[in-house]
């Protein structure tokens, strides 16, 4: 006989009264800590429960009994559903006090560590239509959303492009706007879709791996160049001609049209062939004068306006003099290491994806930068005493790793190294506070410089800058 599920309550006229980890809002019954989505501090709601953990809980508001007084209206039409930009019922100055709270916390009760004072957060100038990248989904079951399922007649239009329910690995939330990227994005996604229904293409089932059009990929830049990769599931070239056609004739600013013909069973294209049907096959964006070489496989930051103050702030923690060997970890497409090339003798840039060091090579070239060197590898097997003794010892190194944080064994080389300085970037706060841990040993931190290169969403940019004791 089954085991009767025990039902889970319902707690009432519950307030809101900080923000926690990774965006959520925060409350307190009986001493219990209940973490919600899509509330702010000062609302005060009934909180139905969906996880009980021993020393916490987890809840969804079923009703709002009044709003706190900081919280402000969605920009979007889609808020609440699609699960991107959680922090949009917040004004900015809200989110970025949060973001700063957020860094301070981790590096004081997880880095357990001597802190100069932290510096102010670097807001972001635009805070809506700041992305130069999206990507969306094709799908033949798009998500109803309460206010399909309430009307009388169901939508009998099933196809939809847009992004991902949360958890729905098969549904997708058609966008009507996007407030991320440029509006030129909405206007091709919202063709495509016009165009595909009125002509009978067919939306991927995610299920049933079937369908013609599968992901679309949106690309811009500050200086005004667009990249569009329509992705289909199977080669039909009349459709697929007739489509890319369309699109370049409604859209002229479009200066590199791509497709792809992935029949994979995952979407991810990195190990795809890519054709140019019309156009370039990358586009270009600028800093300091310096041009960077994105082609849509390539890595580069999501808020081009934002990225250069993220890595002036990187270049000024350097304190670079031009006499320095400068080790660039985790350098992705080389847009670190050549933006600090012109201040040191020689950067040395390290990344995993043989792609991306392709890609910062490149760069170099473009820019006629001839001081820098880069290596494709696992980062805790290239950088190694050996390499380093072969190399030259750094006497600063830069490191950008990924959300994980750094290797261990990378650490322990990065100590062995000895380099005066280190600028740690991180996007994760919490993994970057473990590896300061570790770096105390011989490192003392002596400046914080949080960025915000992502309003809306509880993700902040942290640099940090280490000298040897």
């Amino acid at each position: 006989m089954a085991r009767k599920q025990k039902q889970l309550p319902i707690y009432y006229e519950v307030t809101i009264t900080d923000v926690a980890a990774e965006g959520k809002a925060l409350a307190k019954v009986d001493d219990m800590v209940i973490f919600t989505q899509y509330a702010v501090p000062g609302d005060v709601v009934d909180l139905q429960i969906v996880k009980k953990k021993k020393n916490y809980m987890e809840g969804r508001v079923i009703k709002f009994h009044s709003y706190g007084e900081k919280r402000c209206e969605a920009m979007c039409e889609h808020y609440g559903t699609c699960g991107g930009c959680k922090w949009q019922i917040l004004p900015y100055d809200e989110q970025i006090r949060y973001k700063q709270k957020q860094v301070v916390d981790n590096l004081t009760r997880l880095g357990h560590i001597e802190l100069p004072e932290i510096t102010p957060i670097l807001g972001s100038e635009k805070t809506y239509f700041y992305r130069n990248k999206l990507e969306y989904t094709f799908s033949n079951r798009k998500w109803l959303t309460m206010e399909d399922m309430q009307k009388e007649h169901k939508p009998e239009e099933l196809n939809g492009v847009g992004f991902h329910i949360p958890g729905m690995f098969d549904k997708v939330l058609d966008i009507n706007k996007c407030w991320l990227q440029d509006d030129i994005s909405n206007q091709i996604r919202n063709e495509i879709r016009r165009y595909a229904q009125e002509k009978g293409l067919t939306f991927f089932d995610l299920r049933n791996q079937e369908g013609f059009l599968r992901t679309l990929m949106i690309r811009t830049t500050s200086t005004g160049e667009l990249m569009v990769v329509v992705v289909f599931f199977h080669e039909d070239e009349a459709e697929r001609v007739a489509l890319l056609q369309h699109l370049a004739d409604m859209f002229p600013q479009i200066t590199a049209l791509l497709y792809v013909i992935n029949s994979k069973c995952n979407d991810t294209i990195t190990d795809q062939e890519i054709h140019c049907f019309k156009g370039a096959e990358a586009i270009y964006e600028e800093m300091e004068g310096l041009r960077f070489k994105i082609g849509p496989k390539s890595f580069y930051q999501t808020n081009s306006e934002q990225a250069y103050e993220l890595y002036k702030v990187a270049r000024n923690f350097a304190e670079l003099t031009g006499d320095e060997l400068v080790y660039d970890l985790y350098t992705g497409t080389g847009t670190i290491a050549n933006f600090v090339s012109r201040k040191a003798r020689q950067v040395i840039g390290i990344e995993y994806v043989p792609e991306a060091i392709e890609d910062a090579k490149i760069n170099s070239a473009l820019n006629g930068i001839d001081n820098t060197l880069f290596f494709a590898g696992d980062m805790k097997d290239i950088l190694t005493d050996k390499f380093i003794k072969e190399y030259g010892r750094p006497d600063v190194i830069i490191t950008d790793p990924p959300r994980a944080g750094m290797h261990e064994d990378v650490v322990n080389v990065i100590l062995n190294a000895e380099p005066k300085r280190i600028v740690y970037v991180s996007c994760n706060p919490a993994t970057q506070a473990r590896d300061l841990q570790l770096l105390d040993v011989k490192y003392k931190v002596t400046a914080v410089q949080p960025v915000d290169m992502f309003p809306h969403t509880h993700h902040v940019e942290n640099v940090v800058r280490l000298e040897l004791k």
